[in-house]
């Protein structure tokens, strides 16, 4: 009976395995509520560091919470569409180093840590988001 149980359990726990792979990350961060709350986390962190507080002195916090939210959602394969600046436009000008984008990624990171998402989740999110450092540094 014991055998049978732990066998039991055991495809149990790897049918649940699979069901989570087959969900897109946006469902795996709890869809718009999810991103919204990762959002909101990050950009308390941000408001929070002295090191890159600057680059947001003069931006609306609103609009880049909106922003973000709606890039997160298509990076994330969310039902959104993103038809917003692209991030050329948005970054040039902003002269942003690589230790400060880099010490964002971190703040990033910490926001996601807050909102306990699965380590497995980040590196999904970070491996999309990466292809845009070469967009984002030093324009």
């Amino acid at each position: 009976m014991g055998k049978i149980l732990t066998t039991i359990v055991l495809i149990a726990s790897l049918a649940g395995c699979s069901s989570a792979s087959n969900l897109t990350l946006y469902q795996q961060l709890d869809g718009q509520a999810g991103l919204e709350r990762l959002v909101d986390s990050f950009i308390n962190q941000i408001g929070n560091d002295k090191q890159i507080i600057h680059y947001f002195e003069h931006a609306n916090i609103s609009h880049f919470r909106e922003g973000f939210i709606n890039h997160l959602c298509v990076l994330t394969d969310g039902p959104c569409e993103y038809t917003r600046d692209s991030m050329v436009d948005i970054h040039t000008g902003m002269h942003i180093t690589e230790a400060d984008f880099n010490h964002v990624v971190d703040l990033l990171i910490n926001a996601m840590n807050e909102q306990n998402i699965d380590h497995t989740v980040q590196n999904k999110i970070l491996a999309k988001m990466a292809p845009l450092r070469s967009e984002i540094i030093k324009i």
